[in-house]
């Protein structure tokens, strides 16, 4: 499976073939700015309440839940195969979701807060010292799931990242995710945990239905300059009559989708921050590409030491799916 858009000759077409030298900031300041500029937020944003306030579990408590099995239904098992995404209801409780929320806002208080388009973005969160994002990031309930989407043995953990939309941060253009990871492998998946729940007005990750539906925008030239891409695959698929899932995700509910599996979201239009922890995992066993490019950012912050070409296996790259 090779899309042109991942082509070393289209890499220089498009003016990506160098590899990312500016913060993570820079890279979703300059991302975003290739999204359709018609399809921005509005100028009167809706009023939402803050999430409720609820008990916070122990760290054992939260281990506990965040190593239990979430035992996968064969529809759910069929409907990953044929869409090439799923939702999952009631994954992670209020509590654990709550207990991730007061971690990140802590941290993002301490941080330097988000870039010009409004979008915060904070990786490599089991690593800034708290436990509560560690046993999220290490968690064998979500690296499971994962795997058993995957329908691998063991699956790594690519990295993990925090993003934020602050309120009236715009859209998010269509991408599919092996565009960006720099993973020799079709056996990549990235979980999606909203901290809130996600009405339509906040933007919920949005996806194409269909394993093959990236096909149909093969032949869409990507551009580093313009929204020239996003739009492009949005009229591809309105022509093919794709079906668009965008719709809201309940407190707990969480998706995972393949890396092939071509999403967006639009605007955050209410006066809440929309948070999601996202992890990204592979199968034990795969290989860094040999020429990484700029639009996979800093994967050498997430894989310190692999090599172009060379087996996966760093200390950043645990298997969490055990």
């Amino acid at each position: 499976m090779e899309s042109r858009i991942l082509s070393t000759e289209h890499a220089r077409e498009s003016g990506v073939d160098q590899q990312w030298e500016q913060t993570n900031e820079d890279w979703w300041d300059w991302y975003l700015s290739l999204a359709d500029a018609s399809d921005a937020a509005p100028t009167e944003l809706v009023e939402e309440p803050p999430p409720a306030t609820v008990p916070l579990p122990s760290l054992a408590d939260l281990a506990q839940e965040l190593a239990t099995p979430y035992a996968l239904t064969g529809e759910q098992r069929e409907r990953f195969a044929a869409d090439g995404y799923v939702k999952l209801p009631a994954v992670v409780s209020p509590g654990a979701l709550a207990a991730a929320r007061a971690e990140v806002e802590r941290l993002a208080a301490a941080g330097d807060g988000p870039g010009r388009s409004g979008f915060l973005s904070m990786d490599l969160m089991w690593q800034a010292g708290s436990e509560v994002l560690r046993l999220f990031a290490l968690s064998p309930r979500l690296g499971r799931l994962a795997a058993d989407l995957l329908g691998t043995t063991d699956v790594r953990l690519y990295h993990d990242n925090v993003l934020s939309k602050e309120p009236g941060c715009g859209r998010t253009p269509w991408h599919f995710d092996a565009h960006h990871f720099p993973i020799a492998s079709t056996d990549v998946v990235t979980s999606w945990l909203p901290l809130q729940a996600i009405p339509e007005a906040m933007g919920p990750l949005a996806f194409a239905a269909g394993r093959n539906t990236w096909k149909l925008a093969e032949d869409t030239d990507f551009s580093a300059t313009d929204d020239s891409y996003d739009r492009g695959v949005a009229e591809a698929f309105r022509a093919a009559g794709v079906r668009v899932d965008d719709s809201p995700f309940a407190l707990g509910e969480m998706s995972f989708h393949h890396s092939w599996c071509f999403h967006y979201a639009r605007a955050n239009a209410t006066t809440q921050p929309r948070m999601v922890m996202a992890s990204t995992y592979f199968a034990d066993g795969a290989r860094l590409v040999d020429e990484p490019t700029m639009v996979s950012g800093d994967w050498q912050r997430f894989m310190p030491g692999a090599e172009p070409g060379g087996r996966i296996d760093t200390p950043l790259n645990p298997i969490v799916s055990a």
